[in-house]
């Protein structure tokens, strides 16, 4: 998690990876609990503008608390007034779709089982490095996405820090699911 005096990475850039924007994320989940809220949204709102006026997107507004209301009434889905994962995806333009591709190769409860057993094979109950690697290639082929080996460590490394929630190096079931509840939040999800 990031401290105070640090410089929020990336906002500035036209097109994210899927690790800047996870280096976003933390910067600005600062307390770690899945959520931008309360005062780390008001800095990651502040943050975004500065980011936009230095690109020449300008605000239809001055007032700040209109702005964020305006901001919170287009990409806070849910009203619950924080940010999830899923939201700030909305947000940040980034290079790809990892989770969209993910949601359409795994339609259903049975479906994401059945992947489950596919690439758990060893039989543990875990996805580790290797078989998420496989999971990946896979999802990635089937969507018609071109990537190189460099980019799919990449991906599997950036899925693990996202959702390998006691950083034991593989997914369990539960994490895994994760994933899955995430893209039904909402369709258009992690930058892959």
């Amino acid at each position: 998690m990031a401290g105070p005096q640090q410089q929020p990475p990336y906002l500035h850039l036209a097109e994210l990876t899927a690790s800047q924007f996870l280096e976003i994320w933390k910067h600005f989940d600062a307390d770690g609990n899945g959520y931008i809220e309360g005062k780390e949204l008001e800095n990651f709102f502040q943050e975004l503008e500065k980011a936009r006026k230095g690109s020449g997107m300008m605000s239809k507004s001055d007032n700040f608390g209109e702005k964020m209301k305006e901001f919170m009434q287009k990409y806070d889905k849910n009203s619950d007034g924080k940010i999830e994962m899923a939201e700030l995806a909305q947000i940040l333009p980034t290079e790809e779709n990892f989770l969209l591709c993910f949601r359409q190769h795994v339609g259903s409860s049975a479906e994401f089982m059945e992947a489950w057993r596919k690439y758990d094979t060893d039989r543990s109950g875990y996805i580790e490095a290797n078989e998420l690697k496989g999971f990946l290639s896979d999802l990635l082929k089937k969507a018609n996405r071109p990537y190189d080996e460099p980019k799919l460590q990449e991906y599997t490394q950036t899925i693990l820090r996202m959702f390998d929630l006691n950083g034991d190096g593989k997914l369990g079931l539960s994490e895994m699911s994760r994933i899955e509840a995430a893209t039904l939040t909402s369709m258009s999800w992690m930058p892959f």
